[in-house]
């Protein structure tokens, strides 16, 4: 059995090297990149099971990393920067990262972090579905969660790892109400600091994406709880 690979991807020398060796004492294989124009050449090569990311790089950042990643991978990241601004974390998180972390930090928590994550989709990100059969259909939508696809008619939803994550599990359990903390702990688990407010943007762009290929399917608010789909 090939051990965990890891990517750690940042322009600090001294962070990459402290990253690396707390991961190393824990087992997993780990590769060290100083930009994420290397990284991403060399994940389309060989593609690893999490990436850390810094955010303040040269060249392409760690945002920009994170969406290049994004359009070919569900892969678990962490990003770790100095910026420790909510505005910063939010846009991560959209972006498709699994958790933020801000610098400085301790390294130990870091590895608890990477624990938590791989464990959580490690047990499948297919859990959030268990359909009897390989799609689910709700309205005129219908999902191929084997494939991690949402279609309406023939026209698929272009989703992120995490609008996808969001919807299917209001769709496994619509007509059944959840608060933004109950679907924050669905989608990024009960480790995930950050404000609430991720859901709303969610919603937000997802509802969009609704509309754009004309779907009956909507995910109503209910004031003062949270979101639900009806079906």
């Amino acid at each position: 059995m090939k051990n965990t690979l890891i990517y750690v991807v940042d322009d600090e020398k001294k962070i990459r090297d402290l990253i690396s060796t707390y991961l190393q004492k824990e087992g997993y294989e780990v590769q060290t990149f100083e930009d994420g124009e290397s990284a991403l050449k060399q994940f389309k090569f060989n593609p690893s099971d999490m990436l850390i990311l810094d955010i303040m790089m040269s060249e392409m950042d760690g945002y920009s990393l994170c969406r290049e990643l994004r359009k070919i991978s569900d892969v678990p990241i962490i990003m770790v920067s100095a910026k420790d601004e909510e505005i910063d974390r939010i846009l991560g998180l959209e972006l498709g990262s699994d958790d933020y972390i801000s610098k400085p930090f301790s390294p130990r928590e870091l590895v608890v972090r990477v624990k938590t994550i791989l464990r959580r989709t490690n047990t499948g990100k297919e859990s959030l579905i268990k359909a009897p059969e390989n799609k689910l259909t709700c309205m005129d939508v219908t999902i191929y969660p084997d494939e991690r696809r949402i279609v309406k008619d023939k026209a698929e939803l272009e989703l992120t790892p995490k609008e996808y994550d969001f919807l299917a599990f209001l769709i496994k359990n619509k007509n059944k109400v959840f608060t933004r903390e109950q679907l924050i702990t669905s989608i990024w688990g009960y480790d995930y600091i950050g404000d609430t407010r991720a859901i709303d943007d969610l919603v937000k762009k997802v509802r969009k994406k609704l509309v754009e290929v004309d779907s009956s399917l909507q995910i109503t608010t209910v004031w003062g709880y949270g979101y639900k789909v009806c079906g």
